[in-house]
Formats: C-alpha cells, sequence, structure tokens
C-alpha cells in the first residue's frame, strides 16, 4: 500500500507541476521559476517511470490490469496528439513535434507488440 500512495504522490505532484508549467492562469512567470520547475517535471517523471518500470506482476489478473492500463494510455496519448495535429492543420500552424511523437508512439508500440510475440 505504501508503494501504490507514493506512486499516487508522484504522479499528482507532477501533474500539477505540468499544469503550472503551462501557465494556464497567464501569470507571468520569470525564467528562473520555469527553468525549475521543468527541472522538478523531469525529476518527477524519472520517478514516475521508475514506479511502472519496477512494478510487479504476481498473477495473470494484474498483468491484465497492466496491459489494459497501456492500452488506455496509448490511445489517450495518441488520441490527444492527433487532435492537436488536426488543430494545428486547421490553423495552418502545425507544430512538427505532434507528428513526429505520434509516429514515435506507433512504431514504439509495434515494436513492442513483436518483441514480445517474439519472446512469449
Amino acid at each position: 500500500m505504501n508503494n501504490a500512495l507514493s506512486e499516487f504522490i508522484v504522479t499528482f505532484v507532477l501533474l500539477i507541476l505540468l499544469i503550472l508549467l503551462a501557465n494556464p492562469f497567464d501569470i507571468w512567470m520569470p525564467n528562473m521559476v520555469a527553468t525549475m520547475l521543468l527541472l522538478a517535471v523531469v525529476l518527477l517523471f524519472g520517478l514516475f517511470t521508475i514506479f511502472v518500470w519496477r512494478e510487479q506482476v504476481h498473477d495473470e489478473r494484474e498483468i491484465l490490469h497492466r496491459m489494459i492500463a497501456g492500452r488506455v494510455a496509448f490511445f489517450a496519448g495518441s488520441g490527444v496528439l492527433l487532435f492537436g495535429i488536426i488543430v494545428g492543420e486547421l490553423r495552418h500552424d502545425l507544430d512538427p513535434w505532434l507528428p513526429a511523437v505520434l509516429g514515435i508512439m506507433i512504431v514504439a508500440k509495434a515494436t513492442g507488440l513483436l518483441y514480445a510475440k517474439a519472446y512469449r
């Protein structure tokens, strides 16, 4: 339970920092504050990655839960990127990072599936 609480806290703080970094309230942010927020986001993302990577699976049900969570995360991320691509293209101001990241996600998903099938 302690690990789940730690993971929740890291996730919650990471989301708060990402919201602050996006500056939705149009608050002026000095460069030093933005730099510190970026550093905090990178460090907390690293912690979150460690939680996900070290997650232990004990039975088939937990394996299924991980697979469902991974699928939902992939579809949510790719859906948001696709929405950003559509909006950017309609505004004639498409950020090249959006299709690049979506392409990388699709290639990584396909590569991961091939890797999993090869080592079943």
